[in-house]
């Protein structure tokens, strides 16, 4: 009877030795697992939920291009903004009338106002040059010492040393003219035109403390999606932008075209309802009606459309029938700064 006794309780001795040995070599397994779930689940939460937005939102931000460009582009950008049916424009430092706009946004401090760093001047008769001096950029002029037409050329002819001095150069501009700029871009998406520029790019931008307009390229979609788009995004610029230590878009897209105001309407809420959810960026170029505006661009219908259509009844009921939430980068700096302290 001892010795069953005995076998028992060795029995019960070797069972809770290895349970505990089964139960260490889980926790063990535990904590090397639990960092790389966080990991994952961190990845597959977008921009707009570590930001703090609730999950499965689309938070979007209305953001007006190309002022500074002429003084009908100033003139909407201003009543777009102080009527709050847009969150956010960026101004062409090399053009005639960004100075008069950067005043403009000095009096207006809560006004989201960054830069649409300018590395082309594509009009065929109303264009501009670099700020910097002609001997500091050759690569950036044509034959008519201003900013080439196209973006190919840009790549073919300006080394990245250029484009950084370039942009710097603006961005110092804005500062000289006492203007601090919310966030940075790029015109015609030259910046991504090729990875030199994109690495002098996101330099600039982390140096300065300046967001700019970065793309999450870690979700393979959105990859594909701006590959088919003709951008040259290497391996080596994914890389790059996983290094980024600023926030990110989700997504960046542009107000489509149409042949008519309410193809235009009708056409954008497409573009709404498609979107998935997370922080997306939404170009577009507004101008009021001149006679001048017409001798300078083409697309001057598309612009004054932009420039009407955001405050346009219908379109403000179906953003609120969708749920947006509307939102510009200095809320995006702010949320990003309480995330991180």
């Amino acid at each position: 009877m001892k010795k069953t006794t005995s076998a028992k309780i060795l029995l019960c001795c070797i069972a809770a030795m290895t349970l505990t040995g089964c139960g260490q070599k889980n926790k063990d397994t535990a904590q090397m697992v639990e960092p790389e779930l966080a990991k994952a689940e961190a990845a597959s939460k977008t921009w707009a939920e570590k930001l703090g937005w609730p999950a499965g939102k689309k938070v979007i931000m209305l953001h007006a291009d190309d002022i500074g460009m002429c003084p009908e582009a100033n003139t909407a950008a201003e009543q777009q903004l102080t009527e709050g049916v847009i969150q956010s424009a960026a101004v062409m430092i090399p053009c005639p009338n960004a100075e008069e706009f950067i005043t403009w946004a000095k009096k207006h401090p809560k006004m989201d106002i960054g830069l649409h760093l300018t590395l082309t001047s594509e009009w065929k008769t109303h264009r501009w040059g670099p700020v910097s001096s002609d001997a500091e950029v050759p690569g950036l002029l044509d034959e008519d010492q201003k900013l080439w037409h196209k973006v190919p050329q840009v790549v073919q002819h300006a080394s990245a040393e250029e484009v950084e001095r370039e942009i710097r150069a603006q961005i110092e501009q804005s500062i000289a003219w006492g203007y601090r700029p919310d966030h940075i871009d790029t015109h015609m998406g030259t910046l991504f035109a090729d990875p030199g520029y994109v690495k002098v790019y996101i330099k600039v931008a982390q140096e300065y403390g300046i967001p700019a307009n970065i793309i999450d390229l870690s979700k393979p979609e959105v990859l594909a999606g701006f590959r088919s788009q003709g951008y040259p995004l290497t391996d080596e610029v994914v890389k790059l932008i996983e290094g980024y230590t600023l926030p990110q878009l989700d997504n960046f897209t542009s107000a489509p075209k149409a042949e008519t105001y309410d193809g235009k309407i009708a056409n954008f809420k497409k573009l709404i309802k498609g979107l998935k959810p997370g922080l997306t960026e939404i170009i577009f170029h507004p101008s009021v009606l001149t006679d001048n505006l017409k001798t300078i661009t083409g697309s001057w219908q598309q612009r004054v459309w932009e420039a009407q259509m955001f405050s346009d009844p219908d379109l403000i009921q179906f953003f609120e029938d969708e749920g947006i939430i509307f939102t510009n980068w200095q809320e995006i700096m702010q949320r990003f700064k309480k995330i991180k302290s």
